[in-house]
């Protein structure tokens, strides 16, 4: 018998209370039971989003938030910035070419950070900027991008607003909307908030719901305003996930237990220890400035790739994602993203080990289970052991 077990940066493993939670009967999503079950998600999603505004739940992937960000708080001919440092940060100048959004791309190699700087040079060369749009946690390269300082040197230079992808940074990463000055941040259900597919987050700060009041792109089941209109009523404008909103209430539920600020610390811990483990066997990591949701790591090129990815997943259940565009066959990256503990984390580099000794790669047999367990050892256990993962 082999167990599968799933390493991908989204879906993410689910917890088992999760899944008995969404196995119960439906209920009707415009009856009261739905409304006060409705109500105190949308609490717990604001405190998740370290924000006092409301944060609309859409029924859609993460993709479709983005794009409900471009059409909410764009018009026809305006113009926006978008930064390129992988597939997701390329993904938001494909939306905007498809609204008709101007575009100006800060490209940045794939594995390197963008240096706010840029922006800056990019915001004063062009007055007309409405919107910057950026993404936290790369998730095709694993780099962690600096929006805080993004979103500070934005305000100070100009008008637009900020626009953050935070799919693989909320509820792992930390990420303060309202302190931060940021305008906008977006997730999807499957990452950090440990649930199925099928589910996106945004939140709007005033000077977006301002925009978004002005914005003539076309729109009608994204609309924000809609949403936000029938939020008033612990509703959704349309018919929502509502066995997907019975887990998140769950989930949400266990990261409040746990601490928002305990959860990115446990995020933390597993990352350095993946990290840790990964560089113990020789292999080089490609981020920069890692994100602590997932790593990004060279195949080496003496070995195959294509037996390499067959054998973690056939022979040792793991299944882990590939690379993503010019980095496809190049990179693996190991999720460490919501439900996943200590013993996650020696598991799957243990398993890395024996694929590489299988393919041939020469290191030191155990390097990499020992680092892992040393970083373990130098963490404050009760950050793995809290209500979240019981």
């Amino acid at each position: 018998m082999l167990k599968k077990r799933l390493f991908t940066p989204g879906p993410t493993p689910i917890p088992e209370q999760v899944m008995l939670a969404m196995a119960q009967p439906i209920m009707h999503h415009r009856h009261p039971e739905f409304g006060e079950m409705f109500r105190r998600v949308n609490e717990n999603l604001k405190y998740l989003f370290q924000t006092q505004q409301e944060v609309l739940t859409l029924t859609s992937s993460g993709t479709g938030a983005m794009e409900a960000a471009v059409c909410n708080l764009l018009s026809p001919k305006d113009r926006a910035i978008f930064v390129n440092a992988g597939k997701f940060g390329e993904r938001w100048g494909e939306i905007c070419r498809a609204y008709g959004v101007g575009t100006e791309e800060i490209k940045v190699e794939w594995g390197d950070p963008v240096d706010p700087r840029l922006i800056v040079d990019c915001l004063r060369n062009h007055s007309d900027i409405k919107a910057v749009f950026v993404t936290h946690s790369e998730t095709s390269t694993g780099v962690l991008h600096d929006v805080q300082e993004i979103a500070r040197l934005v305000r100070d230079n100009s008008d637009a607003l900020v626009v953050v992808d935070g799919i693989t940074s909320v509820g792992a990463l930390e990420l303060r909307t309202d302190a931060w000055g940021i305008d906008v941040v977006i997730t999807g259900s499957q990452k950090g908030l440990m649930i199925p597919p099928g589910l996106s987050f945004i939140t709007l700060s005033d000077r977006a719901w301002k925009r978004a009041g002005q914005s003539t792109l076309p729109k009608y089941y994204l609309d924000l305003q809609r949403a936000k209109k029938a939020l008033d009523q612990h509703e959704t404008p349309w018919t929502p996930a509502v066995t997907l909103l019975v887990g998140l209430d769950i989930a949400l539920g266990m990261i409040r237990r746990e601490g928002v600020e305990s959860v990115w610390e446990r995020h933390a811990v597993l990352a350095r220890a993946i990290r840790g483990g990964s560089e113990a066997v020789g292999l080089r990591l490609l981020a920069r400035s890692p994100s602590n949701a997932l790593t990004a790591v060279w195949i080496p090129a003496e070995l195959d790739a294509k037996r390499f990815s067959q054998t973690l997943k056939q022979t040792y259940g793991i299944s882990v994602a590939g690379g993503q565009g010019q980095l496809k066959g190049k990179i693996f990256r190991i999720s460490h993203l919501g439900y996943y503990d200590e013993l996650d984390a020696v598991g799957v580099i243990s398993a890395l080990e024996m694929t590489l000794r299988d393919c041939g790669w020469r290191f030191e047999t155990g390097a990499g289970v020992r680092a892992v367990q040393s970083q373990m050892s130098k963490a404050d256990h009760t950050l793995l052991t809290k209500s979240a993962m019981q």
